[in-house]
């Protein structure tokens, strides 16, 4: 949740450098917006509005400096309003602070605080950290040590970026489980959440681990532990360009991004010689763990049936969140697959340590250097590139298409192997159908209510299709395993309640288009998706959308979402929504 980025520059550029940052971090939230300038003294503007709202802001006119810290909220604590919004100061305006994470003993700090004559403005769990450090500053302490002294008062997850007016042009750093980045470009450097909002000024950056402090001014960087000792850490080298975070000519990140699917799956795929490489050195294991969130959840269930169909070894898959309660399970013998897009996933870290503890690890992740990819056993990065849109498209096929590469090179079948490696052709064929697609939204648009049914490798892509559709259009949609329905789901159906059917060929075709029969008979409207060469299942649903009869039932997930993520994509565009940015949703959840 919410964006930080901090810059030290040679000229005083650093208003227009910190807002055009910011605009590559508003998918982590778009509560409210604000910004402090270190110019003979700390100057913060900060306001509820969109960062293209509050660029136009007059007051940014009369802000000029070298160094700053701007932020994009995405709420916790306190609803979003400008008293709201970050920087915080202290009580005489001398310590500035943008925050990503939740302090979770605020409170009892607050309360402390107030009683030794501090003033609060706000309702934020942020606001005790100015305060904080200003009461460790007043008893003696230089800026570090009352920054070191603060976070021992803290309980919870924090990335910080500080200022002092005593100190200016000197920015701090420093991070408990919330990603924090440092970028070091030629004379300018920075701190952000993300390295997506940085790539236009640098393609060099450091990774803080928990509890790194990073000092940024004008004589560079300097990075130091929790003795106060600097140390050397690595410098990484992004992949990825600037032009990549870019829309490139489409309306939206997330259109652009599930265009980029094939060729996500393509780069991903060139993985397949490190995954055989890490395979060779797993001892036999008797049980394997997928621990995911969200989408990745969905990929993690495609994964149960593949690895217990290709390699005969039971496979659980367990939400990161609820995983604590599965931890007496693990002995030496299990293999824990966890499964994020961004590597900071707060359920997942918490997961990947306690898994650390009694069993092999390996992380699935799309951001090299993230702190999953520090920590874990072994680790497998996902050639995505940078996905800006809040609801994940290509990071999932790509997640898919490693899943896919450990099940087969595990379960060693070469021909499957060969089928995996046609799958972009076939995905790009599901682009065209597109103008269908477009077309279907426009008539579904208004519904209310959706359910999503699949069979076998269907079954996660249906709850896919059915979390897309809820996450950027605001409907209510269930997915469902389609022998289910006559469980208890059945009772929703009527004519007002679309149904998507996911029925590929394959085994559980016939039994999927069964239990479609049975929707219809309670008068639902039918949308499948199945083989272009299936004419009972075209002209017995009232929208049909056909794929390549090619496409294998055990590969399907790759290419059958892309028409689903199209759906909601439309749906969310016909009814005036921004897609990219769904409310209440951002796109990286650092806290529990």
């Amino acid at each position: 949740m919410c964006g930080i980025i901090g810059c030290v520059l040679k000229d005083d550029e650093a208003v227009p450098v910190l807002l055009e940052c910011l605009g590559k971090l508003e998918y982590r939230g778009y509560d409210s917006v604000g910004i402090a300038i270190s110019a003979n003294g700390i100057k913060v503007i900060k306001d509820q509005s969109k960062i293209h709202q509050f660029a136009k802001n007059p007051d940014l006119n009369e802000l000029s400096g070298k160094s700053g810290i701007a932020h994009v909220r995405w709420a916790t604590h306190g609803t979003p309003i400008k008293e709201n919004a970050h920087p915080h100061t202290d009580c005489n305006n001398r310590i500035a602070v943008v925050h990503n994470g939740i302090i979770e003993n605020f409170k009892e700090l607050r309360v402390e605080l107030q009683n030794s004559g501090h003033t609060f403005t706000s309702n934020t769990d942020t606001e005790v950290i100015p305060h904080l450090i200003e009461k460790y500053l007043d008893e003696g302490q230089n800026l570090e040590e009352a920054i070191y002294s603060t976070t021992q008062k803290l309980k919870g997850a924090y990335a910080l970026a500080i200022m002092f007016v005593d100190e200016p042009n000197k920015i701090i750093g420093i991070r408990k489980e919330s990603p924090l980045i440092v970028g070091k470009g030629n004379g300018e450097n920075f701190l952000t959440s993300d390295v997506s909002a940085i790539l236009s000024h640098t393609d060099q950056v450091i990774y803080l681990d928990n509890m790194e402090m990073a000092i940024l001014d004008g004589n560079g960087v300097t990075i130091k532990n929790l003795d106060g000792d600097s140390i050397t850490k690595e410098i990484h080298t992004i992949e990825w360009s600037a032009e990549m975070a870019e829309k490139q000519g489409f309306d939206h990140f997330m259109l652009k991004e599930i265009h980029e699917q094939p060729n996500a799956v393509k780069q991903t795929l060139m993985e397949a010689d490190e995954i055989n490489n890490i395979i060779k050195k797993f001892p036999k294991f008797n049980k394997i763990s997928f621990v995911a969130c969200g989408t990745s959840y969905h990929a993690s269930l495609v994964g149960k049936y593949l690895f217990e169909t290709l390699t005969g070894v039971p496979t659980d898959v367990i939400l990161a969140s609820e995983f604590e309660y599965s931890a007496s399970t693990l002995n030496e013998n299990t293999l824990v697959i966890l499964i994020s897009q961004s590597g900071e996933t707060a359920d997942t870290l918490k997961a990947l340590r306690i898994a650390n503890k009694k069993s092999h690890t390996l992380v699935i992740v799309n951001v090299v250097g993230s702190t999953a990819t520090r920590e874990a056993d072994d680790v497998i990065i996902t050639r995505a590139g940078p996905e800006i849109g809040v609801a994940a498209t290509k990071t999932y096929v790509s997640q898919l298409t490693v899943i896919y590469l450990m099940a087969i090179l595990m379960g060693g079948n070469d021909d499957l192997l060969k089928t995996l490696e046609n799958m972009p052709d076939y995905m790009e064929e599901a682009l065209k159908t597109e103008d269908q697609i477009k077309e279907i939204a426009g008539k579904y648009s208004k519904k209310t209510d959706f359910f999503f049914i699949g069979r076998g490798y269907s079954y996660p892509t249906a709850i896919e299709g059915a979390l897309k559709l809820k996450e950027i259009t605001y409907i209510h949609a269930e997915g469902y395993a389609a022998g289910e329905l006559k469980h208890g789901p059945l009772a929703l159906i009527d004519d007002d309640v679309p149904v998507v059917a996911v029925i590929p060929p394959g085994i559980s075709r016939d039994k999927t288009l069964s239990n479609m029969e049975e929707v219809k008979a309670r008068n639902a409207h039918v949308i499948a998706l199945g083989s272009s060469a299936d004419e009972t299942l075209k002209s017995e649903s009232d929208e049909f959308i056909g794929l390549p009869n090619e496409i294998n039932e055990m590969f399907s997930p790759l290419p059958y979402v892309i028409p689903m993520q199209l759906l909601s994509y439309y749906i969310s565009v016909e009814r005036g929504l921004d897609p990219d940015k769904p409310k209440n949703l951002a796109k990286c959840v650092t806290v529990e």
